[in-house]
């Protein structure tokens, strides 16, 4: 079952956010094997951290529950909230083996927040794919409800990231910088 998990950073937490990286990293290695995508959101303004996207493929919600929790950084209060919805890869592909690779452009995170009672929208991906990294339908545990959609994708801007999406079928959208994660190679 993949899971997409958004920590969102507390408002003055960097320090501590920057305290507890390795033991963040530690802690996301034990889940290699799992991970479909992952990294940090940023600051448009500065470039500071703002949150960390993960999405895994774990075996059942109180797994993904656990993962999301347990995580270093939240036990420590790094984050004022987590969003964690079931997820559903449908380019079927880690963010590793997106053809673009890890450099280059701008990436962001595109987040629809579903009206909770409308039709699912976007739940295949826009016909050009070039550009997306990973994308799929946010759900509920059982899958039985769609609550929006997520994707990660490189953009020349976020209006342009923003229009993977259709913007009325949404109660919002957010988009974020974001950029690849794990440890430095």
């Amino acid at each position: 079952m993949e899971f997409f998990c958004y920590h969102r950073d507390r408002i003055g937490s960097l320090a501590l956010r920057q305290e507890l990286v390795e033991q963040h990293w530690s802690y996301m290695d034990r889940y290699a094997a799992e991970m479909i995508a992952r990294g940090p959101t940023l600051s448009a303004a500065d470039g500071t951290p703002t949150g960390s996207v993960h999405i895994v493929d774990l075996p059942d919600p109180p797994a993904a529950r656990s993962f999301a929790f347990d995580e270093p950084g939240y036990q420590a209060g790094v984050y004022r909230d987590v969003l964690l919805r079931r997820w559903r890869n449908v380019l079927g592909r880690t963010m590793w083996e997106f053809p673009g690779g890890r450099t280059g452009g701008t990436r962001f995170l595109v987040l629809g927040l579903g009206w909770g009672s409308r039709d699912p929208a976007d739940v295949a991906p826009p016909a050009d794919r070039d550009e997306l990294i990973a994308y799929g339908p946010l759900l509920s545990d059982d899958e039985s409800t769609w609550l929006g959609t997520a994707a990660l994708v490189r953009a020349p801007d976020p209006e342009t990231a923003r229009a993977v999406l259709t913007p009325d079928r949404y109660a919002d959208i957010e988009v974020h910088h974001w950029q690849f994660g794990g440890r430095p190679s």
